[in-house]
């Protein structure tokens, strides 16, 4: 065999490897493919687990699978039903992951959506006699500030007093959740409001519509456009390099010169801004006033995305898509298999105790690491 067949024989064997078995593809890629397939498979346990539960309760889980699937994703009207959902939560994951990447576990994006919604009702209520575009832009601004605001006030405790942000932040959701119930049952209450107490109506012309050809509204637009932002200031920028330089290593940090003190207050504001924007999106696009209505859990929703994501900003919109496709189709289920409605809030919680009893296995799959 001459030298040239030779070395044509041992290129096309080289092509013939497939990339799953090349040592160095995995050396290369093996922590993407670990992103992928660890919260994959803890989605999939999640999923089969539940099947159980719902087969001791007398029910075939492969209906509960298709239902879901019908309910999620099996028609134009649950996609537009699971986008709207979407939307919320991929601005409340945000509140988690944008902290995550100074190593900070903040869990109060509940908390920055009710005061967003409530400073961007207030806003628009002081504002009736300006135009709608102007209205809305101080509901966007109000909502931003009042969100922002309050969970950096978990990044201060934790900066000045050396408070946990987890607990902070979490306390933080029962702190704005009264004071919406004192404001909305109290003085910004509507007289109208008998049953269930409620602000005044924002007014027709200031919500915020849908995007033309759907009944999807404009807050998957703003969630999707912080998502990519989010994305490009954490891992295209200099503030970002420096936020995930402090949370590998706080310490070295503060010796190379940076003020981790000032990037731990900026992430949290903007972590809060974006679940305050959520707040005023609910207003805005669905509820049209404040009330106890806009405690839905989106916020506590958030955080399950947030760790299902791997806390990377351009993940959580497809993990936000199929977390809100399974919530929309909670109804579905109940009037198909007769199970409670709060069915899908049990599944929910068994994909977030696979998610975190899966991270132990970060590096710890033999054939991800490429070795022979």
């Amino acid at each position: 065999m001459t030298t040239d067949t030779a070395d044509s024989a041992e290129a096309i064997e080289a092509v013939g490897i497939a990339p799953a078995a090349d040592p160095g593809f995995l050396q290369r890629y093996g922590a993407t493919v670990e992103y992928v397939l660890i919260p994959g498979a803890a989605l999939v346990g999640a999923l089969a687990t539940f099947g159980v539960f719902v087969t001791l309760y007398g029910k075939n889980p492969l209906d509960l699978y298709f239902y879901m699937y019908q309910g999620a994703f099996g028609t134009w009207f649950s996609w537009q039903n699971t986008l709207t959902r979407a939307a919320p939560l991929i601005l409340t994951a945000l509140c988690t992951a944008l902290p995550a990447q100074l190593g900070m576990v903040i869990i109060g994006g509940e908390g920055a959506l009710l005061i967003g919604a409530l400073t961007a009702t207030s806003a628009a209520l002081a504002m009736q006699w300006a135009p709608p575009l102007v209205v809305q832009i101080a509901m966007v601004i109000a909502g931003v500030i009042g969100g922002g605001l309050w969970i950096t006030l978990s990044g201060a405790l934790r900066q000045y007093r050396g408070v946990n942000e987890t607990i902070s932040s979490l306390l933080l959701v029962y702190i704005a959740l009264a004071i919406l119930n004192h404001l909305v049952e109290g003085v910004m209450r509507d007289p109208a409001s008998l049953n269930k107490p409620s602000t005044r109506e924002i007014g027709a012309a200031n919500m915020i519509g849908t995007i033309p050809g759907t009944d999807v509204h404009w807050g998957l637009v703003f969630g999707l456009v912080a998502a990519i932002a989010s994305y490009i200031l954490i891992y295209h920028t200099t503030f970002g390099f420096a936020a995930r330089m402090a949370g590998g290593n706080i310490r070295a940090a503060k010796i190379v010169g940076l003020s981790v003190g000032k990037l731990i207050m900026t992430i949290c504001f903007l972590a809060g801004a974006c679940a305050g924007l959520a707040g005023m999106i609910e207003v805005a696009a669905v509820q049209g006033r404040t009330n106890a209505n806009l405690a839905a859990g989106y916020g506590f929703t958030g955080i399950l995305v947030a760790f299902l994501s791997r806390q990377n900003p351009l993940a959580v919109i497809p993990v936000a898509i199929l977390l809100g496709g399974i919530s929309a189709s909670g109804g579905l289920l109940q009037r198909r298999l007769g199970l409670p409605d709060a069915s899908v809030l049990v599944l929910q919680g068994i994909i977030f105790v696979f998610v975190l009893a899966s991270d132990a296995l970060y590096g710890r799959i033999g054939f991800l690491k490429g070795k022979s």
